[in-house]
């Protein structure tokens, strides 16, 4: 055995690294779809699973970066960002969510909000402190909050509770060792909302238990409802937190990688000293086609238009095999309660027994989650290049579904 074996850090796995031959789901997905394009040449998978914008971004953002990118005064490092952009962010915030932020100490912008995920707990989480989070959701920051010693602490995320966290039932001991509450609304994978009210109790909560609220809200503009609600906007938010705001989703930006953290002053500051420790900044270049989208909402609107279309065409076709399905509160999901079977003896005990099911049987991708009970997740951000070649996809969807008689 090489001696790298043994070199590997404890939070990785350690002599172990590498040996686990444990196959996860999104692993167990990418096999299904291989094995059933092998089968059906002829037909191809239609991908409901991918948590991604289907179409590039808008021609005037790609323009922006071409012409900044051949400026010469753009080639240089970013560090913490350009003034600039944090100016841009901050009026987004006004224009969309009516939140003021001073964008000289309030804002600061970020490689994507996955990266201001993995950062936040090294500048808060010591061995033994606890990270609140919610589940199903996206793991990153509970990882490295593991990684520096600390523990996760889930807050089941259940249908009867409208898929928001109850507060009321963390042990007192948690919640004496907490430091972190990390919120997700619109949330992924439940595609539910936050609501005013519920802020107010989560500011009210973190000022008891001394803790921070990080809110990602890498779906915020992807909201259905009359307007879209920031945690920054409820009086008090930024006494407690910060809230992460992604291009990824709302602009057709993902591979872009450009975010920005906003909030409290004072948790602001340790974000910035503690990423100047880990990167660079994001080419300037980017972040000043970022600009561009910050000041076109409009953007957005025409996206989220596409997205509540195929929500609504998805659900009815759901709906009509038998589903108990509506239309999100925001985010390009659906996040349904699995059958128990299919009549003719197939039964599913799992998300995970359905999800294979779906794409062996009918071509259907999609993402189980069993951890709050059993959900899969339907996502409108299926590939189709205009409406025409939308309606020829869900019509596809529907005809290899139809012949289905579900059992609930």
């Amino acid at each position: 055995m090489s001696y790298i074996q043994e070199l590997f850090a404890d939070r990785i796995g350690g002599s172990s690294f590498g040996k686990d031959n444990k196959i996860y789901k999104f692993e167990k997905i990418k096999i299904a779809k291989r094995e059933a394009q092998a089968k059906n040449k002829d037909l191809n998978i239609i991908d409901l699973g991918v948590g991604e914008p289907d179409q590039k971004a808008f021609d005037k953002v790609i323009e922006t970066l071409r012409l900044e990118a051949a400026k010469h005064e753009n080639r240089g490092y970013a560090d913490n960002g350009i003034t600039e952009f944090k100016e841009a962010a901050s009026q987004y915030l006004k224009q969309v969510f009516e939140v003021e932020v001073d964008p000289e100490k309030e804002i600061v912008h970020t490689i994507g909000s996955k990266s201001a995920l993995a950062m936040l707990p090294s500048a808060f989480i010591n061995p033994g402190d606890v990270t609140l989070m919610t589940v199903p959701g996206y793991p990153i920051l509970g990882t490295h909050t593991s990684w520096y010693q600390g523990e996760v602490y889930n807050l089941p995320l259940k249908k009867e509770n409208n898929f928001l966290p109850d507060l009321k039932t963390i042990p007192t001991d948690i919640k004496k060792r907490a430091k972190i509450l990390l919120l997700n609304y619109p949330n992924n994978p439940t595609g539910a909302n936050a609501t005013i009210d519920f802020y107010k109790g989560v500011i009210d909560f973190a000022k008891e238990n001394n803790l921070i609220i990080i809110q990602d809200a890498a779906y915020a503009a992807l909201s259905y409802g009359p307007k879209p609600l920031s945690f920054l906007a409820v009086p008090g938010a930024k006494e407690v937190g910060i809230e992460i705001h992604s291009l990824s989703k709302a602009f057709n930006m993902t591979g872009w990688r450009i975010a920005f953290v906003a909030g409290n002053e004072l948790i602001v500051k340790s974000f910035a000293n503690v990423k100047d420790n880990f990167d660079s900044g994001q080419f300037k270049a980017i972040q000043k086609a970022a600009i561009k989208a910050l000041e076109s909402p409009d953007i957005t609107e025409q996206i989220k238009k596409k997205y509540k279309r195929r929500l609504n065409a998805l659900v009815a076709i759901l709906s009509d095999l038998g589903f108990k399905v509506s239309l999100p509160d925001g985010t390009f999901y659906l996040y349904v309660e699995i059958p128990k079977g299919v009549k003719g003896g197939i039964s599913f005990s799992s998300g995970e027994d359905f999800s294979q099911f779906l794409i062996k049987e009918k071509l259907i991708s999609t993402v189980p989650w069993d951890d709050v009970g059993n959900f899969i997740r339907f996502s409108a951000t299926f590939e189709a290049g205009d409406e025409t070649e939308e309606k020829k996809v869900l019509e596809e969807i529907k005809n290899r579904l139809k012949n289905l008689q579900f059992e609930f």
